[in-house]
């Protein structure tokens, strides 16, 4: 993450906001009154959803049941779980 100040990112306005959407750069701004952050809508919308599936009470434990499960093998294949032919 880069850091600025106020006065520099404005400056630099366009190419951060170019960095963000193109390259998931993202940039932190300082002013004297706080600091704010500037990031790509995805980046965003991807901490969203990650954080509504980290709130859910069992998510989790789910995974990591999920996990071992994968490592033992105790898997079915895409045919299997659509119901289709491979």
């Amino acid at each position: 993450m880069t850091t600025l100040t106020a006065t520099t990112a404005r400056k630099e306005f366009f190419e951060m906001v170019k960095g963000a959407a193109e390259g998931h750069k993202t940039y932190r701004i300082q002013h004297r009154r706080g600091t704010a952050v500037l990031m790509s809508e995805e980046e965003y919308e991807g901490l969203l959803e990650t954080l509504e599936l980290l709130s859910q009470p069992d998510f989790r434990k789910r995974l990591k049941a999920s996990a071992k499960q994968m490592k033992a093998g105790d898997t079915i294949s895409m045919s299997e779980l659509f119901g289709t032919k491979s």
